[in-house]
């Protein structure tokens, strides 16, 4: 019962909201059959040889590899980029777009995920911040003045049995030194966050530009061992009219006046989207569109 008038109260805020902020971690993916990396396991689970290696996702997720061993770093980057071009976003995507929609200001995302699945679902790119990057752009590793360039023309082909990439490895289109995926890596001192930096300027002009609303902020799939996405919930939940929605099967607890529900993401999004039909229904505003 707790749920059910948590989920009630969430569906009420989202239709009341004159602006929306939708905040979305690693969670929110795995619904679209993106592998979890939560702990070794499930990161072992997901790439069985790096188990072999004892090598953990931090371990891997290092700029550091791409100097000592390219193969092995372009084996797991360029397999994540040809899997997520190979996944089609769920269809929470789809409803998170039409609350968007819903309010006079429009919504904006801002999420840790690198799989640019907000825009393959149809939002708009100046409406998407993604705090640490995105595996739709390369930078180049000799940092020879290009900037960020599109990975769209780049295919990796990966020994699936080593997880290793097979050359030729993508190149930087001025130089031809290695290139690398524009993602903020551990460890990563030399990742160009321009791209980045552009993005949270879109964020903050917005947020002025809307004045103090009713603003929904729902944070979908975001936990604590990576905290950017709650932080920056949590920042914005302090804004006057404000309210945190958190969804999170896991780790759903916020501060005293704002929503936690202790689900996964599409299955909080679907429970919150049929009350909102309801709402519209009785408010007359209609179906969905």
């Amino acid at each position: 019962m707790e749920t059910e008038n948590a989920l009630d109260q969430a569906a009420e805020v989202i239709a009341a909201a004159d602006a929306i902020l939708i905040g979305a971690g690693a969670g929110m993916g795995v619904d679209s059959g993106l592998p979890d990396f939560r702990g070794p396991e499930g990161f072992w689970r997901a790439y069985p040889p790096y188990q072999r290696l004892g090598l953990h996702f931090t371990a891997v997720a290092n700029p550091r590899w791409f100097v000592e061993d390219p193969e092995l770093a372009w084996g797991f980057y360029g397999h994540r980029m040809g899997l997520y071009r190979r996944t089609t976003p769920h269809e929470g995507f789809g409803i998170l777009r039409r609350w968007a929609d819903r309010p006079a200001h429009g919504g904006f995302v801002y999420t840790s995920n690198v799989d640019g699945h907000f825009q393959r679902a149809g939002f708009a790119d100046d409406r998407v911040v993604e705090v640490h990057g995105t595996i739709r752009a390369l930078q180049c590793l000799n940092d020879c003045g290009i900037g960020t360039f599109p990975s769209d023309p780049f295919e990796v082909t990966i020994d699936e049995s080593t997880m290793r990439a097979v050359r030729p490895l993508p190149a930087c289109p001025a130089c031809s030194s290695l290139a690398r995926p524009n993602i903020l890596m551990f460890g990563d001192w030399a990742w160009d966050s321009s791209q980045s930096d552009e993005q949270h300027r879109r964020l903050k002009d917005w947020l002025r530009s809307v004045g103090r609303p009713r603003t929904a902020i729902v944070e979908l799939g975001a936990g604590l061992a990576v905290s950017t996405i709650r932080m920056m919930s949590e920042d914005f939940a302090e804004r006057p009219g404000a309210t945190l929605i958190r969804i999170n099967p896991r780790e759903p607890e916020v501060p005293a006046g704002h929503i936690g529900l202790p689900m996964p993401a599409l299955a909080a999004m679907r429970a919150i989207d049929e009350r909102l039909a309801r709402l519209d229904d009785r408010a007359g505003r209609g179906g969905r569109s």
